[in-house]
């Protein structure tokens, strides 16, 4: 069970409004009371508040032999206490076990005090009930043990919930790291993997033609250099929107990119129509990265000839087909990669939706559907 913090100000202020109390009584009462009485009664106040110095080092791993000195140190002022006011002080036995035991735990000590003083009451003052200092005193003790309750009850309901706001809290930080993570590997997948990808197929091109066509080998070298420079910007995007200073994307700007991304194979042809501002950066950025991973795919895989890319940006909706006349796959037999993954990811976080259709040998058809979202 959970061991909860008491209220700290309670108990030392109830301690010292008792050692007030019963020191007039002593000086000011109307008879006399021997040194001794006083003396005690005043080291066990010190040894209570102590007690309560060291409850608070020790915390919760003491919590029933700290219980058990506080209920007979109490016992012994109020013996010692010609005054009678330290009975007040049997309310802080359920006010602190509350918060180490519990509600029952409390409740069943309320009782055990009130059990107690009727006990001593029927004990050694015979018709108790008729005298009215005796019933107010144990009305008072039930009252006191009614307000000590309701406010441990209180105190302990406050620190539960910040106890499980700060859990929530901690949860939701853990599930934010991990939404960060992955959108930084899908950047890394989209951005660079396609990057690195144009620039293997350009440099082996490079190697393969160096002998026969020097010419076409300079140009894949040329392609690969811009490749390089074009990695280097979306590092620098990247950086960028990670200290929250990205630009809005231009769709149709990314996409003539891919479309002018390389001399080899395969020739990509893009069509943009409807009016891009009326779509969030999160939606145009789904778009061009799935039009990415569909490019990527026809040049890394199947071996396309040509790539089409046509984008209508609608009122309620952008739809965007990527088609190729590449060797193709069977997309229910085949593994999504990391990229299919990520786009698919991406795409579902603006509730858009992912369909592809392929065959071997009849091409990849890619189609993404994204709602128009707050601009």
């Amino acid at each position: 069970m959970a061991v909860f913090v008491p209220v700290r100000w309670v108990a030392p202020l109830l301690y010292g409004v008792v050692l007030v109390g019963g020191l007039y009584y002593a000086v000011a009462g109307p008879g006399p009371t021997g040194w001794w009485r006083t003396a005690g009664f005043v080291a066990g106040i010190g040894a209570l508040f102590a007690l309560e110095a060291a409850g608070h080092r020790m915390g919760g791993a003491a919590r029933l032999p700290l219980l058990l000195a506080r209920c007979a140190l109490i016992g012994a002022v109020v013996v010692l206490d010609s005054s009678g006011l330290s009975q007040v002080l049997f309310v802080l036995l359920p006010f602190t076990a509350y918060f180490a035991f519990g509600r029952t735990t409390a409740l069943a000590l309320g009782a055990l005090c009130l059990a107690g003083l009727l006990t001593v009451y029927v004990l050694t003052a015979p018709g108790w009930y008729r005298d009215l200092e005796h019933v107010s005193d144990l009305l008072m003790l039930t009252v006191g043990l009614v307000l000590a309750l309701s406010m441990a009850a209180v105190a302990v309901g406050e620190q539960r919930a910040r106890r499980e706001l700060e859990e929530y809290a901690a949860r939701v930080a853990e599930l934010s790291a991990a939404t960060e993570r992955n959108r930084l590997a899908r950047d890394i997948h989209d951005s660079l993997g396609h990057h690195l990808t144009a620039m293997s197929v350009q440099l082996e091109m490079a190697s393969d033609f160096r002998a026969l066509d020097p010419d076409a080998a300079q140009r894949a070298l040329n392609e690969a250099r811009r490749s390089v420079r074009l990695a280097l910007g979306d590092v620098r995007q990247s950086v960028r929107a990670l200290r929250d200073e990205a630009a809005r994307p231009s769709l149709s700007v990314a996409l003539a990119g891919l479309a002018e991304d390389g001399a080899t194979p395969p020739r990509v042809t893009v069509e943009v129509s409807g009016d891009e501002n009326a779509y969030g950066a999160a939606e145009l950025t789904a778009l061009y990265r799935a039009a990415q991973e569909g490019v990527t795919n026809a040049r890394r895989h199947a071996r396309a000839s040509r790539v089409t890319v046509v984008v209508c940006l609608e009122g309620e909706a952008a739809r965007m087909v990527v088609s190729d006349d590449g060797l193709g796959f069977a997309p229910d037999a085949a593994v999504g990669g990391f990229g299919l993954v990520g786009m698919r990811e991406r795409v579902q976080l603006v509730a858009g939706s992912v369909d592809i259709e392929s065959g071997p040998g009849a091409g990849t058809r890619l189609t993404v559907t994204v709602p128009r979202g707050k601009t």
